[in-house]
């Protein structure tokens, strides 16, 4: 019993009858794919409701019971757990509804619960008034889908082109209900709802709230009526009733009353026309061939029919209409009439023989009038094509079946004229009998057909088209279609128009000329209306003077007319000063002259508006001058209503720019509008005293409106121009009027005209914010002491009325009623669009916006109506009715507000965007916490709206509706969304609410990529706003750790297996790896492309150009510069030609042309224009293809390095990963190998290449060589741009790094033998660079000529590359071809002399300001390469033969030190860190040239002593910068780097041979090489001294505080091994000076005095030589330094074995190595955590093998210095011959000093060279050098220095 009490919480009295509709919708006019077999379904289900129609459940007392106990027991509710416990508020108001609709308790249960889910979509309703519209909107549900499948049936009137099988399934199903009295059940319906019954009862029970509810609830109802009429009109158009339903229809109307104004409603317009419809047999007479027709209607088939109809209309009782009785009596003849002209009438003899006594009977009742009044009156005929249609039919069909009741009527009506002549001329009154119907019907057909909203023309059944038509569009034409002879309905018509004209009497006048007004409605009907005029003159000849004329209906007689009332007239004109003007004698025109006049002009005034040549002809005339006429009547004294007309006659002619400029030049020269004021004069004259008082008086406004009109249509023409600013100030004088009229406005009578007013102030204001920049532009220019304020800031200003400023507050209120005035709601909508350009404006805006909750909750509501609307879509391009002019008009509403969200938001907060899209404004944006609406009291929002309806169809396999009914539009939502993910403060709510309550990425991605064949520009542009948020999505997700979302979006957009997705995505690890890795498997037979290629594969590479123009007036250039200069960029940010300015300027040429000449050519030229327009067009769409492709790409760029690089190593493993790169860049390959030979779109795409190629680099795993037709290779041989060939030598440089080495840890194990190095097999990194030389070298010498020629010269990015593509090629160019024609094509002598145009730059860099740093960039790439070239003995001789030396030692810029302490440490530091200080700069531009240096001298070896001697000639001339270098204090890392580097060149440069260069110097030269070279050897001793003696422990202190605890230990590290190599270029250069000394002990030179005590102990001034201590202090520290490294290098190592079983603090300590900043780590994944650690100790392994060299080989240069040293003073050196070397100080000392301090050397040696100190250098030399080629060195050293102490001692 509890699941049958379950309540629905959709509401079964909305929800499902909801869904209904919109299965309806889907299949009937959306036409959805498989909606045939979705609308079946819905139609079993609910077929009771349409059986029922309307019939609510039932009450029962166990209903009502079951919910009074709901607040105690609770209630079940379908698809929740459990019971729920209602409040008592809820279960009253349910009882309360309940009785208000007589519906079951359970259902009015569900209602409210339904209303109060969506009481969020209704702000400011309570639950219980929400479930008021429920109701109604679930009523109006099913009658609209009762409507649409009726409307579907297959008939006799219209189809709506749907397929067979939907069409059998609503026919059947219609049929059936039908056959179960659908027809009673409306009428009865129709009959029982009315909307003031139930406002009482609603109203009873409170239940209507404010004023937008009861419009809704009352519009609701409405539709409900009006749609159930409309269902019985669609079935009689497509089948006609049985008899009982036609009875019970005519039944109905009988008791049917009009309207207050004698008009019918537009549910019993509907229902008459059913009737109409029903009665109508004139289909048949149409051609068609359908006899199922014929046997299927029962006016032909079943005389019970027409006899029971034939005796309710003839027989019946009085309607409460005659009228409308009259309409069915007539309709109902006609039609017996036509059927008894058919086979079938033969059987119906006894009922067709009575329609003439019907058509009487029908006339007696006024049935023309009635159809005048009644049913042309109604509001909702002009709404609907077959109402139309149907009206036309009865009454030609009534002219055409019946002549003779139409002659009838002609003879009554002469009668009569001549009856009320006689009365005239007796002076008595006519008689009150006489009947009017050919009036009324004359009067019906003119005003039938002046109105023509569906443009069917219809009129042209009454013109058969004559001999003397020479119209070729004309001529043997019907509706339309080209005919040999018209038919003879189109005959009898014709002759009707024609003959009623023939001795008209006086009485039919001024209803013809409505009627012909009516019929010359159109653009051909106007032709034949003018010739008919035309031909019915006078004949040629005769004399006008006589007044004799063919017709009173022709052109001769108007105008003549009109030419003696204006000379009649003319003689009454008063002056100026006469007060008799205002009180005019109106003697010359009668009132019923004043009527034939009008009616006159109305139809010239219809005439000429539609037909140009009527126009022209008539206006050239030469007798009739109607132009001259006209405005000389509205001269004299008449009355205003015809001087409106002529006004409104003048307009028309004024349509035509030749007729307009003469207007304009008559009206100023007529003075009509006085614009000279006449000397005396004392008041205004003119039609300016009419406008302005009798107007005014009568409060009656037909002059003013039409002077208005006149004044607008030639303001419009193209050649008219305001020659007068006078009479522009008297036009502005004039129209101030409007407000005034506006002041008298009824409002229950002008509802429509105050909506219409407002409506045109709207547009005023939205025109002047359009024209305003312009206008100020404009203004500025013309330097005017005129001051102006800005719209804008005049709609700041405070209103009069309400005292606040509110004005855009109430323009913004307009949107609040956009179902009622949609027109309004879009000029608000485009006027708060242009205000929110303003900055200033914006944050004042949500101020006034917010100020007040009500007013604040109603803008919002206003705004989301407008987003939340619902329009047919896929019918936005027509205006053929209103109902789709109103789709579209809200439809630009939508596109104005989304674009005002995205001009707010890029715009400072708070601002418009964010208050409308629900973010806070008053608080941090940041603090915002997005709910679903009603949730916490969160309002419904922007974001609210623009989410539900993208979501739309998102769970469907067809994807979300938007994308393809309304591109457009979901391209700006997902451009909103996207603002909104990207900026910071909306960042993180954004996204937090898309994932966790929407799931909206993933929703839509999965339909990836939307393919619109028809619209590929907004697919491309949806697709890019989407793949960019879901970069975002996918990199803050990884960053958070959020692993289970960035794994399923990952599995989205990586799986190429055809398998369906999980709906909650949760999928398992072994589901992901599949995903992941099926991305990969190409062999699988079942794969299908992924979605990031397919996405790849909805962009068309290729873009056709339009051709070049082909001009034979204009001037190509001149025209190409012209539309140069009309371009601009639109709202899409796409540079385009604006076409409308384009055509002006070119039309504005056409006419500046004088000549005969240039008025022949003139088509010929505006054809031309016309071809430019089309070639225009087809170039801004080209544009904007390129532009949305550009777009696409980025985004996809964007997408896919967020997932190779930001998203965790787990989920992608480093080798899946590589191959996702190899088939992404395969797939480039083959798109972009095809258009390297077309050259379009490449830019952008090799962006994407190199990108691809920069995170192959990254990750090593399976290593793939692209193919022999590498695409880039094939671009840098083409001419391209610079931009284009940055992109190629960027994916070319990042494709070779792909096969560098990967660094390896160096474990300090034997070697391998070389015989095992050469036998060993090929490595795939060694294999990849071999291909990869292959594939370079099969371009021969034009790829080399390319990358040379863009290393010396062009863009400096491109040189950049390039010059680092060199560098790559020649270090895997094994046999030197690259450096070979680099050296013979003279490439590299460029680069070398280069070097001095670089001094310049170089210099400017080093100024206090931050300069361009180019140059710098430049230079180092440039020194780079010289030093790739340097590493070969080959590229080293090359370098100095192109004097590379000579070349730096002439360079200034090294001289340029800087020496001030603030601006070598500081500078001008830029803020963000970016720009080094100038010391900083100095240092990059100094290393690489050390480092160059000390190349060059590596790879000379010895053998050359030319480079060296250079290098030394360097070093001279830059002696003072070395000395302040050597001499410096600073140990960071850049002084340790520059002392490192100058060392090393120092200890092979400045040595004693270096003077033997081979060539001749002088003394004085020598000498002073010499002193340069002491210096050096004096300032590297120095330098030992304090790095190894005092200052050691003051250097590793600073070196401590120089890196601070935030920075990589990676600097530490670097600084470490810097100190040591700085000792070992000393140590290495005492020993290269010892050597080249001498060879022998007994001549060697001595660096080191007779001390063995350490510097520690006493300090050595630097005066003075060091002691030999220094060096036994560096071999002890060294000696010790060597275990320390040791140790550690082998933990690592130990580490490195079992990383993955390392503690996680030890990973994270390993990770904050190579990871900056604090909390970098703890965001990291384990496993990339894993990778980093196993980096970081292939780092520490390498550094400390690294330092281990370093420390044994300062060990093993330390011993042969000391060993040298003492075996000369203990063996060679005599106290009485003191060696005169480096040891001034004991020059001339006493030899009993020297044998002391030789005494004091043995004994200090022996003490520090002791027995630990020797065994731990042995042990050095038994774990390091015995691996290495100079085993036993050290066991050598330690055994000759202890064998000399020894001995000596001895």
């Amino acid at each position: 019993m509890a699941t049958q009490m379950a309540v629905n919480s959709g509401a079964s009295l909305w929800g499902p009858l909801k869904e209904l509709w919109e299965a309806v919708e889907g299949a009937i006019w959306r036409r959805q794919p498989e909606s045939v077999h979705l609308l079946d379904l819905q139609l079993k289900k609910h077929k009771p409701s349409f059986l029922t129609l309307f019939k609510n459940p039932m009450k029962s007392a166990e209903q009502r019971e079951k919910v009074r106990k709901a607040s105690t027991e609770g209630i079940a509710i379908q698809g929740q757990q459990g019971v729920r416990l209602l409040p008592e508020q809820l279960i009253s108001e349910a009882f309360i509804l309940s009785d208000l609709f007589d519906l079951g308790e359970l259902a009015a249960l569900e209602l409210l619960l339904a209303g109060e889910h969506q009481q969020p979509h209704f702000p400011g309703l309570s639950r219980g008034l929400v479930a008021v519209l429920l109701y109604w909107d679930g009523k109006r549900c099913v009658a609209n889908s009762l409507r649409s499948l009726i409307q579907s049936r297959h008939g006799k009137t219209f189809t709506l082109d749907l397929s067979p099988e939907l069409v059998n399934l609503t026919t059947r199903f219609t049929d059936e209900l039908m056959a179960q009295g659908l027809t009673k059940q409306i009428l009865n319906l129709i009959s029982d709802i009315s909307v003031t019954r139930e406002f009482e009862r609603l109203q009873k029970e409170r239940g209507l709230g404010n004023e937008k509810h009861r419009k809704e609830v009352s519009d609701l109802i409405k539709e409900c009526r009006q749609s159930l009429a409309e269902c019985l009109f669609a079935w009689t158009c497509q089948s006609p009733l049985s008899k009982e339903d036609t009875l019970t229809l005519i039944g109905h109307l009988e008791t049917v009353t009009a309207e207050a104004d004698g008009s019918l409603d537009s549910v019993n317009l509907a229902l008459v026309m059913a009737l109409l419809y029903c009665l109508d047999v004139s289909f048949l007479e149409q051609g068609t061939e359908d006899r199922e027709g014929i046997h299927a209607l029962p006016l032909l088939t079943e005389k019970q029919y027409v006899a029971a109809v034939h005796s309710r209309l003839v027989e019946g009782q009085a309607w409460k209409l005659p009228g409308l009785q009259a309409v069915v009596q007539l309709a109902w003849a006609l039609s017996l009439r036509a059927v008894s002209q058919l086979p079938q009438g033969a059987a119906l003899v006894e009922f067709t023989e009575a329609d003439e006594a019907l058509a009487d009977q029908a006339l007696l009742g006024g049935v023309f009038l009635f159809l005048t009044e009644g049913i042309l009156g109604s509001d909702g005929f002009s709404q609907e094509e077959f109402y139309t249609r149907r009206l036309h039919s009865l009454i030609t069909d009534f002219l055409a079946l019946m002549p003779m009741k139409v002659k009838q009527l002609r003879n009554r009506a002469d009668e009569d004229a001549r009856l009320i002549h006689m009365a005239l001329q007796m002076g008595s009154e006519p008689p009150s009998s006489l009947r009017k119907d050919l009036d009324h019907l004359m009067i019906l057909i003119g005003e039938f057909y002046s109105k023509d909203p569906f443009e069917l023309e219809l009129a042209l059944e009454f013109w058969c088209p004559s001999e003397s038509l020479h119209h070729t569009s004309l001529t043997g034409s019907f509706l339309g279609v080209p005919l040999q002879r018209p038919p003879h309905k189109q005959v009898v018509l014709s002759k009707f128009v024609r003959q009623m004209c023939d001795l008209l009497p006086a009485t039919l006048y001024i209803p013809y000329l409505r009627m012909l007004k009516g019929l010359a409605n159109g653009h051909q009907c106007s032709h034949y209306c003018f010739s008919l005029l035309k031909t019915n003159g006078a004949p040629h000849g005769e004399n006008r003077q006589a007044g004799v004329s063919g017709s009173v209906v022709s052109w001769e007689h108007f105008f003549h007319s009109l030419m003696l009332y204006h000379e009649n007239l003319r003689r009454d004109v008063p002056s100026a000063d006469s007060m008799q003007y205002r009180h005019p004698p109106i003697r010359g025109i009668t009132q019923r002259e004043l009527e034939g006049l009008t009616a006159f002009l109305q139809l010239l005034t219809t005439i000429i508006t539609w037909s140009e040549n009527a126009r022209l002809a008539l206006c050239e005339h030469p007798q009739w001058t109607p132009v001259v006429v006209m405005l000389g009547l509205l001269q004299c004294s008449v009355q205003p209503v015809l001087k409106a007309q002529v006004l409104h006659a003048l307009a028309a002619f004024g349509k035509s720019p030749e007729i307009a400029a003469s207007l304009w030049q008559s009206l100023e020269y007529t003075q009509i509008l006085q614009t000279v004021k006449v000397p005396g004069q004392r008041q205004a004259a003119g039609i300016e005293v009419e406008l302005n008082e009798i107007e005014s008086s009568c409060e009656e406004y037909p002059l003013t409106r039409a002077f208005c009109h006149l004044i607008s249509t030639l303001v419009e023409s193209d050649h008219v121009t305001l020659k007068s600013g006078v009479m522009m100030l008297k036009i502005q004088l004039c129209i101030t009027g409007i407000n005034d009229i506006l002041k008298y406005i009824k409002m229950e009578n002008s509802k429509k005209q105050l909506e219409s007013a407002v409506l045109h102030c709207l547009c005023l204001l939205e025109l002047a914010l359009q024209k305003e920049v312009t206008f100020m532009d404009l203004l500025r220019e013309s330097q005017t002491s005129l001051l102006v304020s800005p719209v804008e800031q005049l709609l700041q200003g405070v209103s009069a009325q309400s005292r606040r400023a509110d004005h855009i507050t109430n323009i913004a209120r307009y949107l609040y009623h956009s179902s009622s005035n949609p027109d309004a709601a879009f000029q608000s909508a485009k006027i708060l669009r242009r205000i929110a350009r303003y900055p200033n404006i914006q944050a004042r805006l949500v101020g006034d916006f917010t100020h007040d909750q009500v007013v604040s909750e109603k803008l919002m509501a206003g705004f989301v109506e407008c987003l939340d609307s619902e329009e047919n879509l896929f019918s936005l391009c027509s205006d053929s009715d209103p109902e789709k002019r109103g789709a579209r008009i809200r439809h630009e509403t939508k596109i104005h507000i989304l674009n005002l969200l995205i001009t707010s938001l890029e715009l400072k907060g708070p601002n418009l965007g964010l208050y409308l899209l629900g973010y806070e404004v008053k608080k941090p944006v940041s603090s915002t916490n997005l709910q679903d609406p009603g949730v916490l009291g969160c309002p419904r929002s922007c974001l609210h709206a623009i989410l539900s309806l993208l979501q739309r169809g998102s769970e469907w396999r067809t994807g979300p509706v938007l994308t393809k009914q309304a591109p457009q539009l979901a391209e700006l939502f997902y451009q909103v969304i996207y603002q909104l993910c990207a900026c910071p403060d909306t960042s993180g709510p954004t996204m937090r609410y898309l994932r966790t309550s929407q799931d909206f990425l993933f929703s839509h991605l999965q339909h990836l990529p939307f393919i619109l064949p028809e619209n590929e520009i907004a697919a491309l542009s949806q697709m890019s706003w989407l793949m960019k948020t879901a970069a975002i999505e996918l990199r803050v997700t990884s960053l958070n750790r959020q692993r289970s979302h960035t794994q399923r979006l990952l599995n989205l957009l990586l799986d190429d297996q055809p398998h369906t997705l999980h709906a909650d995505g949760e999928t398992g690890m072994e589901e992901e790896s599949r995903s992941v890795s099926g991305f990969l498997h190409f062999g699988t037979v079942s794969k299908v492309r992924g979605r990031l290629l397919s996405v790849l594969d909805a962009i068309d590479f290729s873009q056709e150009a339009p051709e070049l123009l082909q001009l034979d007036f204009f001037e190509r250039a001149q025209i190409e510069q012209v539309i140069t200069n009309c371009e601009h960029v639109n709202e899409q940010g796409h540079t385009v030609c604006n076409v409308k300015l384009l055509h002006r300027v070119l039309v504005a040429e056409i006419n500046a042309l004088q000549g005969m000449a240039a008025i022949g050519q003139r088509p010929l030229l505006l054809e031309e224009v016309n071809s430019i327009l089309q070639q225009v067009v087809e170039r801004n769409r080209v544009r904007c293809s390129l532009s949305a492709k550009r777009h696409a790409l980025q985004s996809w760029r964007s997408l896919v390095e967020t997932i190779l690089t930001a998203c965790p190593s787990e989920l992608i493993p480093a080798d899946q990963r590589q191959l996702i790169i190899r088939d992404l860049l395969l797939d480039l390959h083959d798109k972009v190998g095809k258009l390297m030979r077309r050259k379009m779109l490449l830019n952008e795409e090799q962006h994407v290449t190199s990108n691809r190629c920069c995170l192959s680099s990254r990750g090593r795993g399976h290593m793939v060589a692209l193919d022999q037709d590498l695409v880039v290779f094939s671009g840098l041989t083409n001419p391209l741009t610079w931009r284009l060939r940055s992109h190629l030598y960027g994916a070319l440089l990042y494709y070779l790094q792909i096969a560098q080495k990967p660094e390896e840890p160096e474990t300090l194990q034997t070697g391998t033998s070389m015989w095992e190095r050469l036998t060993a097999p090929e490595d795939c990194f060694s294999k990849l660079q071999r291909e990869n030389l292959a594939i370079i070298e099969s371009y021969g010498t034009a790829l080399m000529e390319v990358v040379c020629r863009d290393a010396c010269d062009g863009h400096e990015i491109g040189r950049m590359l390039a010059l680092a593509v060199l560098d790559r090629v020649l270090s895997i160019d094994r046999q030197c071809q690259w450096l070979v024609y680099l050296c013979n094509s003279g490439y590299l002598r460029v680069l070398v002399e280069s070097l001095r145009q670089d001094d310049v730059a170089l210099q400017t860099l080093l100024t206090p300001q931050p300069p361009l740093l180019k140059p710098l960039y430049i230079y180092e790439s440039k020194m780079a390469l010289l030093t790739r070239v340097a590493k070969t003995a080959q590229g080293a001789t090359e370098l100095l033969r192109c004097g590379l030396v000579g070349q730096l030692v002439e360079c200034q810029v090294f001289h340029m030190l800087p020496q001030n302490e603030a601006l070598r440490v500081f500078g001008q530091r830029d803020p963000s860190g970016f720009i080094p200080s100038p010391l900083e700069r100095y240092r990059q531009i100094l290393l690489p040239t050390l480092r160059l240096m000390q190349v060059i001298l590596t790879s000379t070896t010895t053998q050359h002593q030319q480079g060296a001697a250079q290098v030394l000639q360097w070093l001279i001339v830059h002696s003072d910068v070395i000395q302040s270098i050597l001499h410096g204090q600073d140990m960071s890392m850049g002084a340790l780097q520059e002392l490192s580097l100058l060392t090393a060149i120092i200890s092979k440069t400045a040595l004693p041979g270096a003077l033997e260069m081979g060539q001749e110097i002088n003394s004085a030269a020598l000498m002073e090489v010499q002193g340069h070279i002491g210096r050096f050897q004096r300032q590297s001793l120095s330098l030992l001294v304090r790095l190894v003696g005092t200052d050691r422990a003051r250097y590793l202190k600073q070196i401590e505080e120089t890196v601070s605890p935030g920075d990589l230990a990676e600097k530490r590290e670097e600084m470490e091994v810097a100190m040591q190599q700085i000792c070992a270029n000393i140590m290495e250069y005492c020993q290269t000076l010892l050597l080249q000394s001498s060879a022998e002990a007994q001549f060697t030179l001595c660096l080191f005095s007779p001390s063995a005590s350490e510097p520690a102990d006493v300090a050595v001034p630097s005066a003075r030589v060091p002691s030999l201590g220094l060096v036994l202090l560096l071999l002890k520290n060294s000696a010790t330094d060597f275990f320390r490294y040791h140790d550690s290098h082998r933990q690592s190592l130990n580490k490195l074995e079992r990383v993955e079983q390392l503690p996680p603090e030890e990973l994270k300590e390993l990770c904050q190595g190579l990871v900056s900043g604090s909390g970098g780590v703890e965001k990291i994944p384990s496993v990339q955590r894993n990778v980093l650690a196993k980096r970081r100790l292939v780092q520490l392994v390498n550094n400390r093998a690294k330092l281990l060299a370093l420390c044994s080989y300062i060990i093993e240069t330390c011993l042969f210095v000391i060993w040298r040293h003492l075996e000369f003073y203990l063996l060679y050196c005599t106290p009485t011959d003191p060696k005169d070397s480096l040891l001034p100080g004991f020059r001339g000392q006493p030899s009993l000093i020297l044998t002391h301090l030789l005494l004091s050397l043995q004994t200090d040696v022996a003490n520090s060279f002791n027995e630990p100190l020797q065994r731990k250098l042995l042990e050095v030399e038994g774990l390091y050098s015995k691996t290495r080629s100079r085993h036993t060195f050290i066991q050598a050293l330690t055994r000759r220095i202890r064998g000399l102490v020894h001995h000596a001692k001895g």
